[in-house]
C-alpha cells in the first residue's frame, strides 16, 4: 500500500506537524525545510557570503584530510544529511556535519539518520536562523550525541565552539587570529581568519 507524500510549501511556514509526518514530506520547488520542535520552518537560500564561508570551512577540512586521510569519513552539507532528533520532534539539516565513522547498516533511511551521529556540526548564522542556531539547536545537538557544535557568526566574525563535557556544553568563543584545535581531529588547526577572509 503506497501513501502520498505531503507537499510542503512557503504557506506551511509555522505549521505544526509531527516528525513522523514530516519525515516523508517533500519540499515544494526544491526548497529545504526543517522541523523545529514540531513546527515547519523554511530554510533560507544562503547568501553568496554565507556560501563562501561554508566553502572556506570545507577547504580547511579538505586540507586536513590530505594529511590525515583516515580520520574523517565524510563532510556533509545540509542537502546531504539530516539529523532526526525524535525526542524534540526536530529534523535538522546543518550547514555542515563532520562524520568520523560510516553510517550504521540499515535498509531504513530514517533509522540511519536517527542513529548516525556526526562528531562535529557547524551552522553559519543568518538573520533568520539566529534564534534556531543559538537557542534551539544547542539542546537538540547535545541530546542527539554531537561532540562539538560550532556556531559561525558572520555579524561579529566569531565562532562559538560548544564542546561536550560531562553531559553539557562547555563554551568558548574564538576570533581571528585564533585557531581552534579539537581532540576529535588531532593535528587540525582550524583558522578563524581564513574562514572570514573568504571572498
Amino acid at each position: 500500500m503506497s501513501t502520498t507524500a505531503t507537499i510542503i510549501g512557503p504557506a506551511d511556514e509555522g505549521r505544526r506537524m509531527s516528525l513522523d509526518e514530516f519525515i516523508d514530506a517533500r519540499g515544494e520547488g526544491g526548497r529545504l525545510y526543517e522541523l523545529s520542535r514540531g513546527i515547519v520552518t523554511m530554510v533560507d537560500v544562503p547568501s553568496p557570503r554565507h556560501f563562501k564561508i561554508i566553502d572556506a570551512i570545507r577547504m580547511e577540512f579538505a586540507r586536513y584530510r590530505e594529511s590525515h586521510p583516515d580520520r574523517i569519513y565524510g563532510v556533509a552539507s545540509g542537502g546531504e544529511c539530516r539529523l532526526l532528533i525524535k525526542a524534540l520532534e526536530s529534523d535538522r539539516h546543518p550547514d555542515l556535519a563532520v562524520y568520523k565513522t560510516p553510517p550504521p547498516e540499515s535498509e531504513n533511511a530514517d533509522e540511519i539518520w536517527s542513529q548516525w551521529i556526526p562528531e562535529i556540526v557547524i551552522e553559519v548564522v543568518s538573520p533568520s536562523s539566529r534564534f534556531r542556531d543559538y537557542q534551539q539547536k544547542p539542546e537538540e545537538y547535545l541530546r542527539f550525541g554531537v561532540h562539538e557544535y560550532w556556531i559561525v557568526d558572520v555579524a561579529d566574525e566569531s565562532m562559538k565552539v560548544l564542546r561536550r563535557s560531562g553531559g553539557q556544553w562547555a563554551e568558548r568563543t574564538l576570533k581571528a587570529p585564533e585557531t581552534h584545535k579539537t581532540r576529535l581531529l588531532p593535528g587540525l588547526e582550524f583558522s578563524i581568519a581564513a574562514m572570514f577572509e573568504a571572498k
